[in-house]
């Protein structure tokens, strides 16, 4: 999920191949809810504080409550969801689990809408947030993308996954839909506070002849699925890995298509305080540890996302 309109437009027809391995989840339901409640079904490690390798970088306050709260919008499979039986599964949680072995404390993930997390991060309710969040200039400035006025201080991100942004439309009606230039004077479904919105906006003020795009914005972006589902609207737009993931999954596959291409190819980043950068330091160090050793590698492999794995942990590497 991003809020950045300004990178690179890519045409990555090779993370097409990503589809059919998401498929792999899609017997998990898609459930989710928008409220700032706590996961009871927290992501965690089993090792203690005192056992394990990298636990000393972490902040002795950390260190003590042994817990990493993480603020994260739960309703945005395959990155992370609720499954059949209430626990919070996905790239996000899986990949906090590992870290969590690395660190020696647990990854306790508390549900919140998108557009709200960051607030939480200032606000000291999280400790990071995690939430196929884009690491943009914006974000790490404490801008506000529509505005252009600064809004916060800004906060600093752990990159460790990079992703696009996908259009995908009912299945058998794509009305000619092959690029966001196409939705001018046609209706669209959106995550509010995400890239989508943002190229959704942009592009219908580019849209001539009082053609514009008709956007709907919804807190989550299960909401902005079932209004598309209901013919409510000509597409929708997720980042790559959710589009894919619910063509795969709704109605068994019978719901949606992506049309085009993947477009605004940039890292996820988990987002932490400035003032934290003990916390953030410790984060990026097990992040390496966990490609380095191969456990970072095998969630990327189980959730069929290969084309979008990193090499390394990189700090405010978003553009």
């Amino acid at each position: 999920m991003t809020a950045s309109s300004t990178r690179r437009t890519t045409a990555a027809h090779s993370r097409l191949a990503a589809v059919g391995a998401i498929a792999v989840a899609g017997a998990l339901i898609l459930t989710g809810c928008g409220d700032q409640t706590k996961d009871k079904n927290s992501s965690g490690s089993s090792a203690s504080t005192s056992s394990a390798p990298l636990a000393d970088k972490l902040p002795q306050s950390i260190r003590d409550a042994g817990v990493i709260k993480v603020g994260s919008d739960i309703a945005y499979a395959p990155v992370e969801f609720k499954d059949s039986s209430g626990n919070t599964v996905g790239i996000d949680p899986d990949i906090a689990d590992a870290l969590g072995k690395q660190l020696g404390v647990k990854f306790e993930f508390q549900n919140g809408t998108f557009d709200t997390l960051i607030t939480g991060l200032r606000s000291k309710r999280y400790d990071i947030a995690m939430s196929a969040m884009t690491d943009t200039k914006d974000r790490q400035e404490g801008v506000d993308s529509d505005t252009g006025k600064k809004v916060g201080e800004g906060v600093d991100f752990v990159d460790y996954f990079t992703a696009g942004v996908s259009i995908y439309t009912p299945k058998g009606k794509t009305q000619n839909i092959k690029s966001w230039a196409d939705l001018c004077g046609k209706k669209i479904a959106v995550q509010r506070g995400t890239v989508s919105e943002d190229l959704a906006k942009s592009e219908s003020a580019k849209c001539t002849g009082g053609k514009k795009i008709a956007i709907e914005s919804y807190d989550n972006d299960q909401q902005a699925q079932t209004r598309l589902r209901a013919g409510g609207a000509d597409a929708g737009s997720s980042d790559f890995p959710v589009a894919a993931y619910a063509v795969k999954t709704s109605g068994g596959g019978k719901d949606f298509e992506i049309v085009g291409e993947q477009v605004e190819a940039a890292p996820y980043g988990i987002a932490i305080a400035k003032s934290n950068t003990q916390l953030r330091d410790a984060i990026q160090a097990a992040l390496d540890a966990i490609i380095k050793n191969g456990e970072y590698d095998k969630v990327i492999s189980k959730w069929g996302v290969e084309a979008g794995s990193v090499k390394q942990a990189t700090i405010n590497g978003g553009k």
